[in-house]
């Protein structure tokens, strides 16, 4: 019997309008455009202005998603929202974005793994396709970074940006879809890159957000080491497992964190820049939101078959790498 896969069978992304451009940090922060993009390889990214919220983005990508593949909003079964900037610390964004789009057989949930997000809900999403409990479920990656970043903390704020992308998911029992996932996490991580108040742990008050705690913080050359290390090790595991070596891979998805990360994990994957996403220049660093913005930017290059590799390194400390075949 022919195995069932959660194949992805269509990808759509939204950004923001409002593109926040190096020359304009300059003005904003001690930073310059040579500096920014030597060390992040970012020129540009977007940002969510006005009364729109991380919700408002997830429609508009649900939306042009069900436009796209002839879906209609009834027939959704379930709805993943990988943020860390969801509109409510509760209810569920997820659920929130089924409403709002019309989903109303749709039940949700948010999974919090940072930059990871996707890679986390996109093989959580797939096992409700394996096992042939749903058909058709959307899996979201998005964040609206700039809620959540000190615009005078050039150590963060020259790297985020707004936006995201949302796949739809259904059975696929001709070889295409998610294959594999290899996923981690290190929870002593959580000191080099985090909120330091907000939760339970250190609730709001008055003291809190006039120590401007409320905003990322990261110990960028700790964040660096791992990230690289974190995914290289992650692909070379995935790709021993299932006997692939670099030329039967069409495509690595790296999370579009900096450029020096990307390229490092290229290098010690021994992998050429040309089979490498990137569009860090353009977006930046949208957390969750990278992976599918990859997918979306690249999917007229993607033809049905091919191998991809996405991977990725998050707060917490959150990695992985999946490995599945494009099916359109």
């Amino acid at each position: 019997m022919p195995r069932r896969l959660a194949a992805i069978t269509g990808v759509h992304g939204y950004l923001p309008d409002y593109v926040l451009t190096n020359a304009e940090l300059e003005k904003m922060v001690e930073t310059n455009d040579e500096w920014i993009q030597s060390r992040t390889g970012i020129k540009e990214r977007r940002i969510l202005k006005g009364e729109m919220k991380a919700s408002d983005m997830g429609v508009e990508m649900v939306k042009g998603l069900l436009a796209k593949t002839n879906t209609s909003a009834e027939e959704i079964e379930l709805i993943i929202c990988a943020t860390i900037t969801g509109d409510c610390i509760f209810p569920d964004t997820a659920n929130t974005i089924a409403d709002k789009a019309g989903a109303v057989n749709a039940f949700g949930f948010d999974i919090n793994a940072a930059c990871s997000g996707f890679l986390y809900a996109l093989s959580t999403a797939s096992k409700f396709i394996e096992t042939g409990t749903y058909t058709k479920v959307i899996v979201i990656g998005m964040d609206h970074m700039s809620s959540i970043i000190d615009y005078t903390d050039r150590a963060t704020c020259i790297i985020f940006g707004d936006g995201g992308g949302a796949v739809l998911l259904e059975p696929d029992e001709s070889g295409n879809g998610v294959q594999d996932a290899i996923l981690k996490a290190d929870g002593s991580g959580r000191k080099f890159l985090h909120m330091k108040a907000g939760g339970s742990a250190k609730p709001p008050s008055a003291k809190t957000v006039a120590a401007g705690e409320h905003y990322v913080y990261q110990e960028g050359k700790h964040v660096f080491k791992a990230a690289v290390r974190g995914m290289i090790s992650t692909v070379k595991e995935l790709m021993q497992k299932n006997e692939l070596v670099n030329d039967d891979i069409r495509w690595l998805v790296p999370h579009q964190a900096n450029i020096r990360i990307i390229k490092s994990v290229g290098d010690g994957l021994d992998f050429p820049e040309e089979r490498v996403m990137i569009n860090i220049e353009k977006y930046g660093n949208t957390t969750a939101g990278t992976l599918p913005l990859c997918l979306w930017d690249y999917e007229s290059k993607l033809k049905k078959g091919d191998n991809l590799l996405l991977t990725a390194f998050g707060g917490g400390f959150t990695w992985g790498t999946i490995y599945l075949k494009w099916a359109y």
